[in-house]
């Protein structure tokens, strides 16, 4: 089997909590008390990747697990009360709008300059942040799309016809050679990374794994699709412009042409995504359970914090001269454009 398409290894752990779920998943020891995992720090290394590992069971998994682990009653009962935790410090810690239509609003009213990663990255980001960046957000687009996939068989009329048909894209509309996730292996090819799945889950940061486990976690449980329709809106309204940014940043550098390319598509793909997200699947949803429509205001909330929460810390350490990842990146792997 190709590299690219089984399982990656376990990682280091970060504590003791992803110790003890990583070695029983491994065979190798007891899993945590639930009791113990409610202890830990919901923001920290080691709940954040406790939570991730079991949440990619439901992915790819692991080179070193048995698929059997996935539905463990054991392993759920851990990962339900890592969910709690991380659920209560969302709703605590997520600054809200007063409505949905106040939250939508806000997704279009742009930074103020400097203030965002990709206005750095486009105005003075070096080679070397772009390739941290890709790394980083390699946890999120080598999977991208797959977790909001989970919320289609709990929606009906427009909102599932619209969701499918934003899917259907970010799939690569019936061509395997346009899946998102497969133009951005191409783009980390060109800044000479390894574009393997999982290869930098140890290097990402406590930020990354949180942006991660946010959709994981909206898209597995059926009392969250509404905040699984906002995380979505969320990513597709504000896309255009960032991404217009970063293709920028891919020129500049001379990054790479297949760099540009996944950039330069979701320029135009969201632009169009975002009206249908915003008329069909927001709408058609609200039409039939307008319930929901708290949760979909906190689902943008809640991805809005965390994406700032990884903003503060990649600008931090970047305008500070060092590195964002836990562990440094190899030279870079040579490659022809």
């Amino acid at each position: 089997m190709d590299s690219h398409e089984r399982g990656p290894r376990l990682p280091p752990p970060r504590g003791p909590l992803s110790a003890a779920v990583g070695e029983w998943l491994c065979g190798a020891g007891p899993l945590p008390r639930p009791a113990d995992a409610g202890k830990a720090d919901p923001w920290g290394d080691d709940a954040q990747l406790a939570l991730y590992l079991c949440y990619e069971l439901h992915y790819r998994g692991f080179a070193e697990v048995g698929a059997e682990c996935e539905w463990d009653p054991d392993l759920l009962r851990v990962r339900a009360e890592l969910e709690h935790r991380f659920l209560a410090v969302l709703r605590a810690d997520t600054p809200g709008h007063d409505g949905l239509d106040d939250a939508l609003a806000a997704l279009l009213v742009e930074p103020v300059e400097g203030g965002g990663v990709t206005h750095f990255l486009c105005a003075e980001g070096e080679l070397w942040q772009l390739r941290e960046y890709a790394a980083q957000r390699s946890l999120y687009h080598l999977k991208e799309a797959d977790p909001h996939a989970w919320v289609l068989p709990r929606l009906w009329g427009r909102a599932k016809a619209g969701m499918a048909a934003v899917e259907f894209d970010e799939f690569g509309g019936g061509r395997a050679d346009r899946i998102h996730a497969r133009l951005f292996a191409a783009l980390m090819t060109d800044l000479g990374l390894d574009s393997a799945y999982g290869r930098y889950l140890d290097a990402a940061c406590a930020e990354m794994l949180a942006v991660v486990n946010l959709m994981s976690l909206f898209g597995l449980h059926r009392e969250l699709r509404g905040a699984l329709v906002g995380h979505f809106a969320d990513v597709e309204i504000t896309s255009s412009p960032g991404s217009r940014r970063l293709a920028e940043a891919m020129r500049r550098t001379g990054a790479g042409r297949a760099a540009e390319f996944f950039y330069d598509e979701h320029v135009e793909a969201d632009a169009v995504h975002e009206q249908v997200v915003r008329h069909e699947v927001i709408g058609g949803l609200l039409a039939e359970e307008p319930e929901l429509a708290a949760d979909v205001t906190f689902g943008i909330d809640a991805t809005e914090h965390l994406e700032d929460r990884l903003a503060r810390r990649l600008l931090a350490d970047w305008r500070a001269g060092r590195s964002s990842l836990r562990t440094p990146l190899a030279p870079e792997i040579s490659h022809t454009s």
